[in-house]
């Protein structure tokens, strides 16, 4: 397996890019861009699938806050003119599952045309997105949340175990945070794959697999000038993980990619 070198340098950077090469479970390549912003303390990172999905993802370290921005092309069976349609999926990021801003603005990599391969498989999740999120309100959960899901409008979700635990961690208490977001109906809400009519509402499921990020530091153990046993960081840990959203939609029009009923 060929190794992403990590050099710490002495110099305050701004920002720094990766950009893997990485096959899907069909085999298909994938091109993912990684960016770390330490003085922003945020990860970014992006691809696009064959099917014209594209996810950008954002971690905001300080607010302890993961936003996917999912963008699918539309649906020839979609009744209005839109060409495309984005969803935001805000939920709690947990700190061991990524390296931080700091780190990954350190990384520099070999060959960059080398397809990568992940060293630890997490699976799949499933996240049931029980609340829409009010974007004009969304700053109390993080201030990236406006300008990355502006475009998605109403389809911005999260769920209230989320809000629970951000203002347990921080300033904004929990009646706050549920100001800006409104419950929706999910568990009297048919499936949109059993659903006939398009403007029916309905829970529609859309899953995405990241297939490998930086998920952890390494440490070896070395000796140092006067004999004694020391721990470095000598490199880092690459992860895959699948997430599997559930989320309510209005009419079945925006869920179309599950369309199949049986009468």
């Amino acid at each position: 397996m060929t190794k992403i070198t990590l050099i710490f340098i002495c110099v305050n950077i701004v920002s720094s890019q990766l950009v893997i090469n990485v096959k899907n479970k069909g085999g298909d390549l994938i091109q993912e861009t990684l960016t770390g912003e330490p003085d922003k303390n945020t990860i970014s990172l992006e691809f696009q699938k064959l099917d014209g999905t594209y996810l950008k993802m954002r971690i905001d370290f300080k607010s302890e806050v993961q936003i996917f921005k999912m963008t699918v092309l539309g649906e020839e069976e979609r009744l209005d003119d839109k060409q495309h349609q984005s969803m935001c999926f805000v939920f709690k990021f947990l700190k061991s599952e990524f390296i931080t801003a700091d780190a990954m603005s350190k990384l520099r990599q070999k060959n960059p045309g080398t397809i990568r391969n992940p060293e630890e498989d997490k699976g799949q999740e499933r996240l049931i997105m029980t609340l829409g999120v009010n974007l004009d309100l969304a700053k109390s959960i993080s201030p990236y949340v406006f300008n990355m899901c502006s475009k998605a409008e109403t389809l911005i979700f999260s769920r209230e175990s989320d809000l629970k635990a951000w203002s347990a961690g921080n300033n904004q208490t929990y009646t706050s945070l549920l100001g800006a977001a409104h419950q929706f109906p999910m568990a009297t809400t048919p499936r949109c794959d059993t659903v006939k009519e398009t403007d029916q509402p309905c829970v529609c499921r859309l899953p995405i697999c990241i297939g490998w990020y930086p998920c952890g530091l390494k440490y070896c153990r070395g000796r140092d000038s006067a004999g004694k046993t020391v721990s470095y960081r000598c490199g880092i840990k690459t992860c895959k993980k699948c997430r599997v959203f559930d989320y309510y939609v209005e009419q079945k029009l925006n869920c179309m990619w599950e369309s199949v009923y049986k009468d």
